[in-house]
């Protein structure tokens, strides 16, 4: 395992004298699960619980609109990402950067490569990345079979979802081009790309004073490769059975291999705090395939980020104090 560096604190000056808006869905919530939102309730629950144990000069907002007028506010901390509309993960830091108010994480034209999938990957491809067929078929662009990556079995999602928001899959042209008419009329591009047998490699970074830190890497495993995971899966408003479990990940030769190319997909998105990044292995065949990459993503003690913290050795208050910590002294309000 991966050694990183010690996590941050914050100082007993900034937490009296920094005034920090916290920004959440689920903010002003009682931590239970939601129907829709499930697990994200929780996770929004918990953060600001810990921000509250730790001291802070906070104040909590559950919407935009606090950004619409000038908030008493020195720094944000933005976790309102999927805020119902598309590119509602812009908003905040483009709202923050209107009023000069400092945030947490990449600024928006960042958070905007970041989550357009298609045009990840295109980063992720100029750097040597290996990365399977895709096609990006733009809401209101036309649809064209040609165009299609043709595979046995093919994805078909929004361009821009999160925690595989309405993903299909599709074994034809016809299937395709259904799926991508009803995203399409969604408002949302679609991507399609074939289906990679194997789990998912998890890579969460943080950056500590000014140098990304690879963490300990999580594997989605699952116990039948050709699974395809959905939003009600992920967000634990089904019962997922025994499909698929996080577990750690420290295989010997592609853990190294990761880790390098996750180095080399990351410089395009600095300084960004922290992010995760997502592979596809195969562990038969020993291929790695990078599929996309999460900013300002889930920090929920019980995903990816949480459980690797504890395998660093971290509590998940250290986690989140680390970030904010990090982004604080970014910005100049650390001594």
């Amino acid at each position: 395992m991966t050694a990183i560096a010690d996590p941050l604190t914050i100082s007993d000056r900034a937490k009296e004298e920094v005034r920090l808006l916290f920004m959440a869905k689920h903010a002003l919530g009682d931590g239970s699960l939601h129907k829709e939102d499930g697990n994200h309730a929780i996770y929004h629950h918990e953060v600001r619980s810990i921000l509250e144990s730790l001291g802070l000069n906070l104040t909590l907002s559950n919407t935009y609109e606090i950004l619409f007028g000038q908030p008493e506010a020195d720094f944000v901390f933005p976790l309102l990402n999927r805020g119902g509309f598309l590119n509602s993960e812009m908003l905040i830091p483009l709202l923050c950067e209107r009023l000069s108010i400092p945030y947490l994480g990449a600024t928006p034209i960042l958070r905007g490569l970041a989550d357009d999938k298609h045009l990840a990957k295109l980063s992720a491809r100029e750097r040597g990345l290996p990365t399977a067929p895709w096609t990006i078929y733009r809401c209101g662009a036309p649809v064209e079979e040609k165009d299609c990556p043709v595979a046995e079995r093919m994805v078909v999602k929004p361009n821009a979802s999160s925690a595989s928001w309405g993903i299909h899959d599709a074994s034809d042209w016809v299937g395709v081009r259904q799926a991508v008419a009803e995203i399409h009329e969604e408002g949302h591009d679609a991507i399609v790309e074939p289906f990679l047998e194997g789990s998912d490699v998890e890579v969460p970074v943080v950056t500590i004073n000014g140098e990304p830190q690879i963490m300990p890497m999580m594997l989605f495993e699952q116990a039948d490769p050709s699974h395809l995971r959905t939003y009600w899966e992920k967000r634990d408003l089904v019962e997922r059975g025994h499909k698929y479990q996080l577990v750690d990940f420290d295989h010997p030769e592609m853990c190294p291999q990761i880790a390098e190319l996750t180095r080399r997909v990351m410089t395009d998105y600095r300084p960004f705090d922290y992010g995760r990044f997502e592979f596809r292995v195969n562990m038969d065949t020993g291929n790695v395939q990078f599929l996309e990459l999460n900013l300002n993503c889930n920090l929920w003690s019980e995903k990816v980020f949480g459980r690797s913290a504890q395998r660093a050795g971290w509590t998940q208050a250290q986690l989140i104090e680390t970030i904010l910590a990090e982004g604080y002294r970014r910005h100049g309000l650390m001594e």
